[in-house]
C-alpha cells in the first residue's frame, strides 16, 4: 500500500511518479490514443533534458525556460514546432501545480509567426470537383470524388469523416449527425444542397444498411485514416494537383466561408472548435478580403453555383 502523503511531502514525489499519475488520469478521461501518445512523446523529450528522478518541487519557472533554450539549441525547428513540444510539458506542469506538487508559476509559450495556411486554389478545386466519367471510372475513384465534395461541404476532420454512418444523414431535414469528433461531443451540422444530391446518388450506387459506414472500401468495410489519406493522395495526383493533405480541405472550407462573408461564430460551431481561438486565426489571415454584404453560402454550393453546375450533373 502506498503511504499517505502529508501536504509537506507532496513535492517529494519524483517527477517520473508525477508524470505516471498525470498520464493515468488522462487515460481515465478517455482521451484519444493519439493524444496520449503526444503527451508521452513530449515527456520523453523533456526527460532527456531533466533528471525525472528528482522531486517535483525542483521544477520551477526557470526549468521551463531552460528547457525552451535547450530545444532552441538542439532542435532545428521554428517556434511553431517547438511550441508543439512545449504544450504537452506545459499541461504536465500545470497538473503538478494543481496537485500541489509544484509551486504555481505562469508558463508562457513562444510567440509564433502567423503563417497563411495552405488551401486549394479555384483552379485546383475545378480539377478535384470535376465529376469522373461514370461509365469509365471504378467505385474507388467515384467514392473519392464524393468524399472530396463531402469534406469541402462540411469542413470535417478525417476522423469524423471515416466514422459517418448512413443513418447519420438526415436528407429530409438537411442535417448530418457527427457522432465521432475530436472533442468527443456529438454535433449536428447542416447539409449543403449540392452535397445532399451527391450523397443520395452515391448511396443509390453504394447501397448498404443504416448502420454501415458511409465511406467504405471496395468490400464495404470502414475506411481507415491511412486508407483515406492514401486514396485521396492518389486521386489528387491523378488530377495533377500537387497538394495532397486531407486537412487542406478543412482549411479551404474555412477560408472560403470567411471570404464569402460567413459568420465566424457559425464557423466555430461547424468546425467543432471548443473556443474561438482557431477561428480568430482564420479571420486574421483571410479577413482582409472580407466583403460585408457578400451572400452567405456554403463553400461547396457557392463554388458550384458560380460555375452553373458544369462540374457535376446528378442523374
Amino acid at each position: 500500500m502506498q503511504p499517505i502523503l502529508m501536504e509537506k511531502d507532496l513535492g517529494e514525489i519524483s517527477v517520473q511518479e508525477g508524470y505516471e499519475k498525470f498520464i493515468r488520469i488522462r487515460k481515465m478521461k478517455n482521451l484519444a490514443p493519439a493524444t496520449i501518445q503526444y503527451y508521452e512523446q513530449c515527456f520523453e523529450y523533456f526527460a532527456r533534458f531533466f533528471d525525472t528522478t528528482q522531486p517535483c518541487r525542483t521544477i520551477v519557472k526557470d526549468t521551463f525556460y531552460d528547457y525552451v533554450e535547450h530545444l532552441q539549441a538542439t532542435r532545428d525547428a521554428n517556434e511553431i514546432t517547438i511550441n508543439t513540444y512545449l504544450r504537452g510539458v506545459r499541461a504536465f506542469f500545470y497538473f503538478l501545480m494543481d496537485e500541489g506538487y509544484v509551486k504555481p508559476f505562469k508558463v508562457t509559450m513562444l510567440k509564433e509567426e502567423q503563417k497563411i495556411k495552405e488551401t486549394y486554389t479555384d483552379r485546383e478545386l475545378e480539377k478535384l470537383l470535376e465529376k469522373p466519367n461514370m461509365k469509365k471510372c471504378n467505385f474507388a475513384e467515384y467514392r473519392s470524388w464524393v468524399m472530396i465534395n463531402y469534406m469541402l461541404g462540411t469542413g470535417n476532420r478525417i476522423r469524423t469523416v471515416i466514422n459517418i454512418k448512413i443513418e447519420h444523414l438526415d436528407f429530409e431535414n438537411g442535417l448530418i449527425l457527427l457522432a465521432k469528433t475530436k472533442n468527443k461531443r456529438q454535433q449536428i451540422i447542416p447539409m449543403a444542397r449540392h452535397l445532399s444530391a451527391i450523397l443520395q446518388e452515391y448511396l443509390s450506387i453504394r447501397k448498404g444498411e443504416p448502420d454501415d459506414y458511409l465511406f467504405c472500401n471496395i468490400y464495404g468495410k470502414q475506411l481507415s485514416r491511412d486508407g483515406v489519406t492514401t486514396v485521396l493522395y492518389r486521386y489528387n495526383k491523378k488530377r495533377c494537383v500537387e497538394k495532397t493533405s486531407v486537412h487542406v480541405y478543412r482549411h479551404t472550407f474555412a477560408k472560403l466561408w470567411i471570404l464569402r462573408g460567413g459568420d465566424a461564430f457559425e464557423l466555430q460551431s461547424i468546425l467543432g472548435h471548443k473556443d474561438a481561438l482557431m477561428v480568430k486565426k482564420y479571420v486574421n489571415i483571410y479577413g482582409k478580403d472580407l466583403k460585408p454584404n457578400f451572400a452567405k453560402y456554403n463553400p461547396l454550393d457557392n463554388f458550384i453555383e458560380e460555375r452553373k453546375g458544369d462540374l457535376i450533373k446528378i442523374k
